[in-house]
Protein backbone atom coordinates (compact mmCIF):
# COMPACT_ATOMS: atom_id res chain seq x y z
CA UNK A 1 0.00 0.00 0.00
CA UNK A 2 1.39 3.46 -1.13
CA UNK A 3 1.71 6.58 0.58
CA UNK A 4 -1.21 7.87 -1.89
CA UNK A 5 -3.42 5.00 -1.87
CA UNK A 6 -3.65 4.29 1.93
CA UNK A 7 -6.55 5.72 3.76
CA UNK A 8 -6.69 9.23 4.83
CA UNK A 9 -8.75 11.47 6.77
CA UNK A 10 -10.25 13.32 4.47
CA UNK A 11 -9.95 17.63 6.37
CA UNK A 12 -7.61 19.09 8.52
CA UNK A 13 -10.83 19.28 10.58
CA UNK A 14 -11.31 15.72 10.49
CA UNK A 15 -7.27 15.55 11.69
CA UNK A 16 -7.75 17.38 14.68
CA UNK A 17 -10.67 16.51 15.58
CA UNK A 18 -9.79 12.80 15.53
CA UNK A 19 -6.10 13.17 17.41
CA UNK A 20 -8.23 15.11 19.93
CA UNK A 21 -10.73 12.35 20.50
CA UNK A 22 -8.42 9.55 20.63
CA UNK A 23 -6.36 11.79 23.28
CA UNK A 24 -9.38 13.29 25.47
CA UNK A 25 -10.88 10.48 27.74
CA UNK A 26 -12.10 9.35 31.36
CA UNK A 27 -9.21 10.71 32.87
CA UNK A 28 -9.29 14.37 31.77
CA UNK A 29 -12.58 14.21 33.18
CA UNK A 30 -11.92 12.63 36.79
CA UNK A 31 -8.03 12.58 36.96
CA UNK A 32 -7.61 15.75 36.33
CA UNK A 33 -9.27 16.98 38.89
CA UNK A 34 -8.09 14.52 41.41
CA UNK A 35 -4.47 15.48 40.76
CA UNK A 36 -5.65 19.50 40.69
CA UNK A 37 -7.40 18.91 44.24
CA UNK A 38 -4.35 16.98 45.34
CA UNK A 39 -1.81 19.47 44.10
CA UNK A 40 -2.36 22.81 44.56
CA UNK A 41 -5.15 23.92 42.47
CA UNK A 42 -4.10 26.14 39.52
CA UNK A 43 0.12 25.73 40.92
CA UNK A 44 -0.38 22.78 39.29
CA UNK A 45 -2.18 23.56 36.65
CA UNK A 46 0.44 25.86 35.40
CA UNK A 47 2.93 23.40 36.11
CA UNK A 48 1.72 21.08 34.21
CA UNK A 49 0.82 23.42 30.91
CA UNK A 50 4.42 23.57 31.02
CA UNK A 51 4.84 19.91 31.08
CA UNK A 52 2.61 19.69 27.87
CA UNK A 53 4.81 21.96 26.34
CA UNK A 54 8.19 20.38 27.17
CA UNK A 55 7.34 16.95 26.91
CA UNK A 56 3.80 16.19 25.69
CA UNK A 57 4.18 18.18 22.48
CA UNK A 58 7.35 16.87 21.64
CA UNK A 59 6.60 13.69 22.03
CA UNK A 60 3.12 13.75 20.05
CA UNK A 61 5.13 15.67 17.13
CA UNK A 62 7.35 12.18 17.24
CA UNK A 63 4.94 9.67 17.17
CA UNK A 64 2.95 11.91 14.37
CA UNK A 65 6.11 11.80 12.14
CA UNK A 66 6.94 8.29 12.59
CA UNK A 67 3.37 7.48 11.60
CA UNK A 68 2.88 10.28 8.54
CA UNK A 69 6.46 9.05 7.09
CA UNK A 70 5.98 5.75 7.01
CA UNK A 71 2.02 5.43 6.01
CA UNK A 72 1.35 2.07 8.29
CA UNK A 73 0.27 0.37 11.55
CA UNK A 74 2.29 1.13 14.93
CA UNK A 75 3.89 -2.06 14.61
CA UNK A 76 4.64 -1.54 10.57
CA UNK A 77 5.77 2.27 11.57
CA UNK A 78 9.07 0.92 13.03
CA UNK A 79 9.72 -2.24 10.39
CA UNK A 80 9.51 0.36 7.81
CA UNK A 81 11.74 2.97 9.52
CA UNK A 82 14.29 0.34 11.24
CA UNK A 83 13.79 -2.44 9.22
CA UNK A 84 15.59 -5.35 10.28
CA UNK A 85 16.30 -4.54 13.96
CA UNK A 86 14.67 -4.59 17.09
CA UNK A 87 12.74 -1.19 17.11
CA UNK A 88 9.95 -3.32 16.03
CA UNK A 89 9.17 -4.23 19.08
CA UNK A 90 8.62 -0.34 20.35
CA UNK A 91 5.51 -1.11 17.67
CA UNK A 92 4.18 -4.01 18.38
CA UNK A 93 4.09 -3.47 22.28
CA UNK A 94 2.15 -0.03 21.63
CA UNK A 95 -0.31 -2.82 19.87
CA UNK A 96 -0.33 -4.89 22.68
CA UNK A 97 -0.67 -1.65 25.30
CA UNK A 98 -3.73 -0.49 23.05
CA UNK A 99 -5.68 -3.59 23.22
CA UNK A 100 -4.78 -4.50 27.03
CA UNK A 101 -6.02 -0.60 27.89
CA UNK A 102 -9.11 -1.74 25.48
CA UNK A 103 -10.24 -5.03 27.67
CA UNK A 104 -10.39 -2.88 30.59
CA UNK A 105 -11.19 0.45 29.58
CA UNK A 106 -14.14 -0.84 28.61
CA UNK A 107 -15.39 -2.18 31.72
CA UNK A 108 -15.39 1.69 32.89
CA UNK A 109 -17.09 2.84 29.81
CA UNK A 110 -19.73 0.53 29.59
CA UNK A 111 -20.23 2.00 33.43
CA UNK A 112 -21.56 5.18 31.79
CA UNK A 113 -24.37 3.70 29.92
CA UNK A 114 -25.61 1.96 33.39
CA UNK A 115 -25.25 5.31 34.74
CA UNK A 116 -26.76 7.06 31.97
CA UNK A 117 -30.27 4.91 32.44
CA UNK A 118 -29.83 6.15 36.43
CA UNK A 119 -29.81 9.61 35.80
CA UNK A 120 -32.20 9.30 32.48
CA UNK A 121 -35.06 7.19 35.15
CA UNK A 122 -34.27 9.74 38.31
CA UNK A 123 -33.29 6.95 40.31
CA UNK A 124 -30.62 9.25 42.12
CA UNK A 125 -33.28 10.93 43.50
CA UNK A 126 -33.74 10.76 47.19
CA UNK A 127 -30.28 9.28 47.85
CA UNK A 128 -27.79 10.11 50.42
CA UNK A 129 -24.12 9.34 49.66
CA UNK A 130 -24.06 6.27 51.83
CA UNK A 131 -26.47 5.09 49.11
CA UNK A 132 -24.64 6.01 46.08
CA UNK A 133 -21.49 4.29 47.84
CA UNK A 134 -23.73 0.76 48.36
CA UNK A 135 -25.57 1.66 45.20
CA UNK A 136 -22.22 1.41 42.87
CA UNK A 137 -20.73 -1.55 44.69
CA UNK A 138 -23.75 -3.66 44.45
CA UNK A 139 -23.37 -2.52 40.37
CA UNK A 140 -19.84 -3.32 40.30
CA UNK A 141 -20.18 -6.54 42.18
CA UNK A 142 -23.25 -8.10 39.73
CA UNK A 143 -22.35 -10.45 37.53
CA UNK A 144 -24.25 -9.85 34.54
CA UNK A 145 -25.37 -5.81 34.75
CA UNK A 146 -21.39 -4.17 33.94
CA UNK A 147 -20.72 -7.11 31.37
CA UNK A 148 -23.88 -6.27 29.19
CA UNK A 149 -23.02 -2.93 29.35
CA UNK A 150 -18.96 -3.39 28.37
CA UNK A 151 -20.53 -5.24 25.61
CA UNK A 152 -22.75 -2.67 24.41
CA UNK A 153 -19.60 -0.03 23.95
CA UNK A 154 -17.94 -2.11 22.31
CA UNK A 155 -20.51 -2.71 19.71
CA UNK A 156 -21.15 0.79 19.51
CA UNK A 157 -17.44 1.44 18.86
CA UNK A 158 -17.48 -1.67 16.78
CA UNK A 159 -19.72 -0.45 14.50
CA UNK A 160 -17.58 3.12 13.84
CA UNK A 161 -14.83 1.07 13.12
CA UNK A 162 -15.85 -1.19 10.74
CA UNK A 163 -16.98 2.51 8.52
CA UNK A 164 -13.57 2.99 7.91
CA UNK A 165 -11.37 6.37 8.51
CA UNK A 166 -13.17 8.88 6.89
CA UNK A 167 -16.85 7.91 7.45
CA UNK A 168 -16.19 6.19 10.57
CA UNK A 169 -13.36 7.65 13.06
CA UNK A 170 -13.55 10.82 11.03
CA UNK A 171 -17.34 10.95 10.75
CA UNK A 172 -18.01 10.31 14.43
CA UNK A 173 -15.14 12.60 15.90
CA UNK A 174 -17.35 15.94 13.71
CA UNK A 175 -19.66 14.52 15.63
CA UNK A 176 -18.71 13.67 18.89
CA UNK A 177 -16.43 16.30 19.75
CA UNK A 178 -18.72 19.25 19.21
CA UNK A 179 -21.35 17.59 21.32
CA UNK A 180 -18.71 17.01 23.89
CA UNK A 181 -17.59 20.75 24.01
CA UNK A 182 -21.32 21.85 24.49
CA UNK A 183 -22.23 19.79 27.30
CA UNK A 184 -18.78 20.77 29.30
CA UNK A 185 -19.84 24.23 28.70
CA UNK A 186 -23.42 23.75 29.41
CA UNK A 187 -22.57 22.04 33.01
CA UNK A 188 -19.74 24.47 33.91
CA UNK A 189 -21.59 27.54 33.56
CA UNK A 190 -24.57 25.84 36.20
CA UNK A 191 -21.94 24.59 38.21
CA UNK A 192 -20.44 27.98 38.46
CA UNK A 193 -23.34 29.58 38.87
CA UNK A 194 -24.06 27.51 42.51
CA UNK A 195 -24.09 29.52 45.75
CA UNK A 196 -20.65 29.71 47.38
CA UNK A 197 -19.26 28.11 43.93
CA UNK A 198 -16.52 31.18 44.17
CA UNK A 199 -14.22 29.20 46.26
CA UNK A 200 -14.14 26.60 43.60
CA UNK A 201 -13.13 28.87 41.08
CA UNK A 202 -10.66 30.63 43.04
CA UNK A 203 -8.99 27.39 44.05
CA UNK A 204 -9.31 26.89 40.43
CA UNK A 205 -7.30 30.29 39.65
CA UNK A 206 -5.79 31.21 42.05
CA UNK A 207 -2.45 29.10 42.70
CA UNK A 208 -0.74 27.49 46.03
CA UNK A 209 2.75 27.76 45.87
CA UNK A 210 2.97 26.48 49.21
CA UNK A 211 1.77 22.99 48.13
CA UNK A 212 4.19 22.51 45.17
CA UNK A 213 7.04 20.08 45.57
CA UNK A 214 8.90 17.58 43.48
CA UNK A 215 5.55 15.36 43.95
CA UNK A 216 3.44 18.16 42.00
CA UNK A 217 6.05 18.93 38.59
CA UNK A 218 6.22 14.34 39.02
CA UNK A 219 2.40 14.05 39.18
CA UNK A 220 1.62 17.08 36.12
CA UNK A 221 4.54 15.31 34.24
CA UNK A 222 2.36 12.13 34.38
CA UNK A 223 -0.92 13.79 33.81
CA UNK A 224 0.24 15.41 30.85
CA UNK A 225 1.72 11.92 29.18
CA UNK A 226 -1.39 9.92 30.06
CA UNK A 227 -3.58 12.82 29.08
CA UNK A 228 -2.56 13.08 25.73
CA UNK A 229 -2.93 9.49 24.90
CA UNK A 230 1.59 9.09 24.82
CA UNK A 231 3.34 6.00 24.35
CA UNK A 232 -0.22 3.96 23.30
CA UNK A 233 -0.12 3.71 19.51
CA UNK A 234 -2.98 5.37 18.90
CA UNK A 235 -2.03 8.89 17.76
CA UNK A 236 0.60 6.76 15.36
CA UNK A 237 -1.55 4.98 13.83
CA UNK A 238 -3.95 7.80 13.13
CA UNK A 239 -0.63 10.15 11.89
CA UNK A 240 -1.00 7.65 9.14
CA UNK A 241 -4.30 8.70 8.10
CA UNK A 242 -2.92 12.33 7.83
CA UNK A 243 -3.29 14.00 4.57
CA UNK A 244 0.25 15.08 2.76
CA UNK A 245 -1.03 18.94 3.60
CA UNK A 246 -1.07 18.15 7.28
CA UNK A 247 1.07 20.79 9.29
CA UNK A 248 2.31 17.94 12.41
CA UNK A 249 3.25 20.79 14.37
CA UNK A 250 0.22 22.72 14.09
CA UNK A 251 -2.04 19.87 14.93
CA UNK A 252 -0.10 18.64 17.87
CA UNK A 253 -0.41 22.01 19.57
CA UNK A 254 -4.16 21.84 18.22
CA UNK A 255 -4.68 18.53 20.40
CA UNK A 256 -3.02 19.11 23.32
CA UNK A 257 -4.88 23.09 23.41
CA UNK A 258 -7.83 21.06 22.90
CA UNK A 259 -6.77 18.18 25.29
CA UNK A 260 -6.06 20.96 28.26
CA UNK A 261 -9.45 22.59 27.71
CA UNK A 262 -11.62 19.61 28.37
CA UNK A 263 -9.56 18.75 31.80
CA UNK A 264 -9.97 22.52 32.71
CA UNK A 265 -13.45 22.29 32.12
CA UNK A 266 -13.55 19.83 33.85
CA UNK A 267 -12.44 21.39 36.74
CA UNK A 268 -15.29 24.32 36.38
CA UNK A 269 -17.96 21.83 36.46
CA UNK A 270 -16.56 19.63 39.16
CA UNK A 271 -15.05 22.07 41.60
CA UNK A 272 -17.37 25.05 41.79
CA UNK A 273 -20.37 22.08 42.53
CA UNK A 274 -18.21 20.19 44.94
CA UNK A 275 -17.12 23.66 47.33
CA UNK A 276 -20.69 24.51 47.04
CA UNK A 277 -21.54 21.66 48.80
CA UNK A 278 -18.81 21.19 50.76
CA UNK A 279 -17.58 17.85 49.33
CA UNK A 280 -13.73 17.74 48.39
CA UNK A 281 -13.39 16.47 44.65
CA UNK A 282 -10.34 13.55 45.82
CA UNK A 283 -11.95 10.67 45.25
CA UNK A 284 -10.44 9.41 42.95
CA UNK A 285 -12.08 7.61 39.91
CA UNK A 286 -15.22 6.91 42.34
CA UNK A 287 -15.54 10.33 41.79
CA UNK A 288 -17.23 9.74 38.40
CA UNK A 289 -19.57 7.09 40.46
CA UNK A 290 -20.17 8.24 43.65
CA UNK A 291 -19.04 11.80 44.84
CA UNK A 292 -20.51 13.83 41.74
CA UNK A 293 -24.27 12.34 41.69
CA UNK A 294 -24.14 12.81 44.87
CA UNK A 295 -22.79 16.29 44.42
CA UNK A 296 -25.48 17.17 42.02
CA UNK A 297 -28.24 16.40 44.19
CA UNK A 298 -27.19 18.34 47.02
CA UNK A 299 -26.51 20.98 44.74
CA UNK A 300 -29.76 21.14 42.66
CA UNK A 301 -31.61 18.38 45.23
CA UNK A 302 -34.14 21.64 45.35
CA UNK A 303 -34.94 21.60 41.95
CA UNK A 304 -35.54 17.98 41.26
CA UNK A 305 -35.98 18.08 37.21
CA UNK A 306 -32.87 20.28 36.99
CA UNK A 307 -30.96 17.95 38.99
CA UNK A 308 -31.92 14.69 36.58
CA UNK A 309 -31.10 16.71 33.61
CA UNK A 310 -27.41 17.92 34.67
CA UNK A 311 -26.64 14.16 35.89
CA UNK A 312 -27.80 12.74 32.71
CA UNK A 313 -26.16 15.76 30.47
CA UNK A 314 -22.81 14.29 32.71
CA UNK A 315 -23.21 10.82 31.60
CA UNK A 316 -23.69 11.41 28.41
CA UNK A 317 -20.57 13.45 28.07
CA UNK A 318 -18.33 10.75 29.92
CA UNK A 319 -19.95 8.36 27.24
CA UNK A 320 -19.11 10.32 24.81
CA UNK A 321 -15.28 11.11 26.11
CA UNK A 322 -14.48 7.03 26.60
CA UNK A 323 -16.36 6.39 22.93
CA UNK A 324 -13.77 8.55 21.24
CA UNK A 325 -10.54 6.88 23.29
CA UNK A 326 -12.39 3.17 22.40
CA UNK A 327 -12.40 3.93 19.13
CA UNK A 328 -8.70 5.08 18.69
CA UNK A 329 -7.46 2.05 21.15
CA UNK A 330 -9.68 -0.21 18.31
CA UNK A 331 -8.38 1.31 15.70
CA UNK A 332 -4.57 0.23 16.68
CA UNK A 333 -5.45 -3.02 17.21
CA UNK A 334 -7.37 -3.55 13.95
CA UNK A 335 -4.47 -1.18 11.33
CA UNK A 336 -2.13 -3.79 12.83
CA UNK A 337 -4.31 -7.38 12.18
CA UNK A 338 -6.08 -5.59 8.91
CA UNK A 339 -2.34 -4.66 7.52
CA UNK A 340 0.34 -7.36 8.72
CA UNK A 341 -2.20 -10.17 8.75
CA UNK A 342 -4.11 -9.08 5.36
CA UNK A 343 -7.61 -9.82 7.33
CA UNK A 344 -10.28 -7.43 5.36
CA UNK A 345 -10.93 -4.74 8.22
CA UNK A 346 -14.31 -6.00 8.82
CA UNK A 347 -12.76 -9.16 10.23
CA UNK A 348 -9.90 -7.31 11.82
CA UNK A 349 -12.48 -5.64 13.65
CA UNK A 350 -14.21 -8.42 14.70
CA UNK A 351 -11.40 -10.32 16.11
CA UNK A 352 -10.17 -6.83 17.99
CA UNK A 353 -14.04 -6.88 19.45
CA UNK A 354 -13.93 -10.11 20.70
CA UNK A 355 -11.03 -10.37 21.94
CA UNK A 356 -11.34 -7.30 24.20
CA UNK A 357 -15.09 -8.54 25.16
CA UNK A 358 -13.10 -11.71 26.28
CA UNK A 359 -10.90 -9.55 28.40
CA UNK A 360 -12.98 -7.42 29.67
CA UNK A 361 -15.46 -9.56 30.85
CA UNK A 362 -13.19 -10.92 33.20
CA UNK A 363 -11.86 -7.51 34.13
CA UNK A 364 -15.38 -6.87 35.17
CA UNK A 365 -15.67 -10.14 36.61
CA UNK A 366 -12.70 -9.57 38.67
CA UNK A 367 -14.50 -6.98 40.61
CA UNK A 368 -16.97 -9.10 41.81
CA UNK A 369 -17.74 -12.65 41.95
CA UNK A 370 -13.96 -13.07 40.84
CA UNK A 371 -11.90 -10.89 43.32
CA UNK A 372 -10.88 -13.13 45.49
CA UNK A 373 -8.78 -14.39 42.60
CA UNK A 374 -5.41 -12.06 42.05
CA UNK A 375 -2.23 -12.05 41.26
CA UNK A 376 0.41 -10.38 43.03
CA UNK A 377 -2.25 -8.72 44.82
CA UNK A 378 -4.22 -7.16 42.68
CA UNK A 379 -7.48 -8.58 40.55
CA UNK A 380 -7.46 -8.50 36.46
CA UNK A 381 -8.97 -5.28 36.17
CA UNK A 382 -6.34 -2.84 38.61
CA UNK A 383 -3.32 -5.63 37.01
CA UNK A 384 -4.19 -4.60 33.30
CA UNK A 385 -4.35 -0.76 34.74
CA UNK A 386 -1.14 -1.28 36.60
CA UNK A 387 1.18 -3.04 33.77
CA UNK A 388 -0.64 -0.51 31.40
CA UNK A 389 -0.46 2.76 32.67
CA UNK A 390 2.55 2.57 35.04
CA UNK A 391 5.33 0.22 32.81
CA UNK A 392 3.73 -0.03 29.43
CA UNK A 393 2.82 3.20 28.80
CA UNK A 394 6.33 5.11 29.69
CA UNK A 395 8.20 2.39 28.45
CA UNK A 396 6.66 3.22 24.84
CA UNK A 397 6.73 7.22 25.01
CA UNK A 398 10.68 6.48 26.70
CA UNK A 399 11.71 4.33 23.63
CA UNK A 400 9.79 6.80 20.95
CA UNK A 401 11.59 9.74 22.15
CA UNK A 402 15.08 7.72 21.82
CA UNK A 403 14.30 6.27 18.56
CA UNK A 404 13.23 10.06 17.50
CA UNK A 405 15.92 11.46 19.12
CA UNK A 406 18.48 9.06 18.65
CA UNK A 407 18.07 6.47 15.75
CA UNK A 408 15.96 7.91 13.45
CA UNK A 409 17.44 9.98 9.93
CA UNK A 410 17.07 13.70 11.19
CA UNK A 411 16.38 14.14 7.03
CA UNK A 412 13.47 12.49 7.96
CA UNK A 413 12.38 14.37 10.50
CA UNK A 414 12.98 17.76 9.07
CA UNK A 415 11.07 16.64 5.79
CA UNK A 416 7.97 15.71 7.99
CA UNK A 417 8.05 18.69 10.44
CA UNK A 418 8.62 21.60 7.78
CA UNK A 419 6.42 19.84 4.91
CA UNK A 420 9.71 19.32 2.43
CA UNK A 421 10.30 22.29 3.44
CA UNK A 422 7.41 24.28 2.50
CA UNK A 423 6.97 24.91 6.64
CA UNK A 424 9.37 26.91 8.65
CA UNK A 425 10.52 25.00 11.69
CA UNK A 426 12.93 27.21 13.40
CA UNK A 427 12.01 24.96 16.74
CA UNK A 428 14.01 21.75 14.67
CA UNK A 429 17.21 21.70 16.99
CA UNK A 430 15.15 22.33 20.19
CA UNK A 431 13.25 19.38 19.15
CA UNK A 432 15.87 16.90 18.73
CA UNK A 433 17.65 18.21 22.15
CA UNK A 434 14.04 17.96 23.81
CA UNK A 435 13.63 14.47 22.32
CA UNK A 436 17.33 13.11 22.98
CA UNK A 437 17.75 14.32 27.10
CA UNK A 438 14.99 16.29 28.10
CA UNK A 439 11.53 13.54 27.24
CA UNK A 440 13.82 10.64 28.26
CA UNK A 441 14.92 11.90 31.81
CA UNK A 442 11.27 12.94 32.41
CA UNK A 443 9.65 9.68 31.56
CA UNK A 444 12.28 7.78 33.14
CA UNK A 445 11.26 10.25 36.90
CA UNK A 446 7.61 9.59 36.07
CA UNK A 447 8.23 5.56 35.43
CA UNK A 448 10.14 5.28 38.68
CA UNK A 449 7.94 7.67 40.66
CA UNK A 450 5.10 5.48 39.41
CA UNK A 451 6.34 2.88 40.64
CA UNK A 452 6.85 4.13 44.07
CA UNK A 453 10.36 4.30 43.86
CA UNK A 454 10.48 8.22 44.32
CA UNK A 455 9.12 9.62 47.75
Amino acid sequence: MTRNDRANFGSKLGVTLASAGSAVGLGNIWRFPFETGNHGGAAFILIYLVCVLILGIPIMIAEFLIGCHSRANTAGAYQKLAPGTHWRWVGRVGVLTGFLILGYYSVVAGWTLEFIGEAATNSFAGKSAADFITSFNQFTANPWRPVLQLILFLLATHFIIVKGVEKGIEKSAKILMPILFILLIVLAICSVSLPGAGAGVEFLLKPDFSKVDGNVFLGAMGQAFFSLSLGMGCLCTYASYFRNDTNLTRTALNVSAIDTMVAILAGFIIFPAAFSVGIQPDAGPSLLFITTPNVFQQAFGNIPWLAAILSLMFYILLALAALTSTISLHEVVTAYLHEEFNFTRGKAARLVTAGCMFLGILCSLSLGVGKNYTIFGLNLFDLFDFVTAKIMLPVGGFFISIFTGWYLDKKIVWEEISNNGALKAHFYKLLIFILKFIAPIGIGCIFINELGFLK
